[in-house]
């Protein structure tokens, strides 16, 4: 099931994770299994993220929506802004 939530506290999650930034590498890494949450700005163009989010509904991945590219890239700790961004699966090593 896919939660959307809003907010800029669940943002502050992305400082200290591993995370794919941008829509190409977010959406391989929801492709791929290795997104566990999805955050998507909302003045990214349509046309960009509509791909990322099927994909997102898909998977079952949840979807967090930032308010601006600007917002969602300085929680991911780079000077520009993102249209996309996703929280990795922690991987356990046996």
């Amino acid at each position: 099931m896919q939660f959307i939530q809003e907010g800029f506290g669940v943002l502050e999650n992305l400082k200290n994770s591993k995370k794919a930034v941008g829509i190409k590498q977010t959406l391989k890494a929801v492709d791929r299994g290795k997104a566990e949450v999805v955050f998507i700005a909302k003045d990214a163009d349509e046309k960009l993220v509509d791909e990322l989010k099927q994909a997102c509904l898909k998977n079952s991945v949840e979807i967090i929506y930032a308010d601006t590219m600007q917002q969602l890239g300085k929680a991911c700790s780079i000077e520009v802004g993102a249209a996309a961004a996703a929280i990795l699966k922690a991987i356990s090593n046996p």
